[in-house]
């Protein structure tokens, strides 16, 4: 069974189609089949779809690119040509026997064999040489390069060997030009670039290796490449850019930050001013305690089971009723409306000398949600924590796209650093990497009646439960109510 979600689509009154099991709609039974009917509204440039089952999606997965109506162009010049660049992960393995052993002992999942580059590894790795992506350009023209991370567990570096890269969009909302030699990329984000084959002739690599904020881990630390290939170029071994450093932070944040908003785009619009639900969430890992028939003892730190939480609520989803149709319905026992708006503690949330605090570490699972009225504003802090240890987070929120304010290291002191709040131009995404030992700050208005999660985007934090929820509640007439779900919705 697989549940397709259109990832970044708002589906404005079409919470039916999102995707998510349990979350917006049971499970699709083997041999049933549902077709999903929904309207892109207000978006146009680079999404994606995926499963939303387990880790299906490492290979159910695709680009979603939504062009400019006819008679509208882009906001930079046309390019001549666009190539989408998915950039994925690959196990030697079923990938739901290498999460099902994991969830099973409490521990980490193994890592992936490889990275890809649409589909391929890449002539680093013997097994993919003969079947490299190769990029065919002509000198001196200019491509847009539709960059999608769809890797499951792996923030990601991207070079191009001797080029730099313009970024005009991320997550589908246009961005002032940026100039890089370097992109980052964290699981569920998207980059559009251009990129202009100002080189001699010759043949190039693009590679991508991963970005480890994490210390102490085991990763893959491989590179995936494809090769860039002039016109009338002598054939030659290409030419390998220089990769940042795994644990390069600095490079990492120095990108995130620099991107803005483009204001004259054409679905921008000002960042509300008036906030009606202000949230300060905590996320991080933690533990459960290990349970279970025959039980005693798990493979995870102290002999507990890895778990991840958002103010230490460890979430869980229904197996019943999806949580969609429990709204709509008026069913009670599906969820719960208490998810806090802040932590239950405060402490000094990135101080490592916490990370095994037995005090603070342990967390419960639970399906708490948020509720909040129609077109309310939401602002949300969103603080990362040294529990475990300390690393990026890549948090994603469905049916909205969020202005990022602000973002750094440290503990955040409102009095401080709501001095540097962006309200000008801030970045719109959907997915916000919370920097490792550090916050983001992110605000969005709630025009879209239903349910829908916000949950980390690396697949093996969110079964451990670095998710929530926001019920937005039904607007005053039908046009901003949620409609009926179609005839066809998968029942439980």
């Amino acid at each position: 069974m697989i549940n397709v979600y259109r990832h970044g689509v708002f589906q404005l009154l079409s919470g039916w189609a999102d995707g998510p099991e349990f979350a917006t709609q049971c499970p699709i039974r083997p041999g049933n089949n549902y077709t999903y009917r929904f309207n892109v509204t207000g978006q146009e440039g680079t999404l994606w779809w995926h499963a939303h089952v387990q880790w299906l999606r490492a290979t159910a997965h695709g680009a979603l690119i939504i062009r400019p109506r006819a008679g509208r162009s882009y906001p930079f010049p046309k390019p001549y040509k666009e190539v989408p660049i998915l950039l994925g992960e690959w196990w030697n393995a079923n990938v739901i026997d290498v999460e099902n052993e994991a969830l099973a002992t409490g521990n980490a999942p193994n890592v992936s064999d490889a990275y890809t580059i649409n589909g391929q590894p890449g002539d680093l790795y013997s097994c993919s040489s003969n079947n490299t992506f190769r990029l065919n350009v002509v000198q001196g023209k200019t491509y847009l390069l539709r960059i999608i991370n769809a890797a499951l567990n792996n923030q990601l570096f991207f070079k191009i060997a001797d080029h730099n890269m313009t970024v005009v969009a991320v997550d589908a909302a246009y961005t002032n030009p940026y100039v890089t030699d370097v992109v980052v990329t964290g699981p569920g984000q998207t980059t559009d670039v251009l990129f202009k084959a100002d080189q001699p002739r010759s043949l190039y690599y693009m590679a991508a290796n991963p970005y480890v904020s994490a210390s102490g881990v085991q990763f893959d630390s491989t590179t995936t490449t494809g090769i860039i290939v002039y016109n009338n170029a002598t054939q030659s071994t290409p030419k390998m850019p220089v990769l940042p450093a795994f644990n390069d932070t600095s490079t990492a944040h120095r990108f995130f930050s620099n991107l803005t908003g483009l204001v004259t785009g054409p679905f921008w619009a000002p960042v509300p001013q008036d906030v009606d639900e202000q949230m300060f969430i905590t996320v991080g890992l933690g533990l459960v305690a290990c349970g279970g028939p025959g039980n005693t003892s798990c493979s995870g730190p102290l002999g507990q089971r890895f778990a991840a939480s958002m103010n230490n609520v460890s979430f869980q989803f229904p197996n019943k009723l999806s949580m969609l149709e429990a709204f709509y319905n008026n069913v009670s026992g599906i969820y719960t409306t208490d998810f806090p708006n802040n932590p239950p503690l405060r402490f000094d949330y990135t101080n490592s000398n916490n990370s095994f605090n037995q005090a603070i570490i342990m967390t419960t699972k639970s399906t708490k949600v948020k509720k909040v009225k129609y077109n309310a504003t939401v602002e949300i802090v969103m603080q990362n924590t040294a529990l475990i240890g300390i690393e990026n987070h890549p948090i994603h929120l469905h049916g909205f796209n969020f202005y990022v304010l602000a973002q750094g290291f440290g503990n955040f002191n409102r009095t401080r650093d709501s001095k540097n709040f962006n309200f000008v131009n801030p970045q719109e995404r959907n997915t916000i990497g919370v920097p490792v030992g550090g916050w983001a700050v992110v605000r969005f208005r709630a025009n879209n009646p239903g349910v829908w999660l916000m949950h980390c985007h690396l697949d093996v934090h969110l079964p451990w439960g670095l998710a929530t929820a926001f019920v937005v509640e039904n607007g005053p007439t039908s046009s901003t109510s949620l409609p009926p779900p179609p005839p066809d919705f998968p029942k439980c």
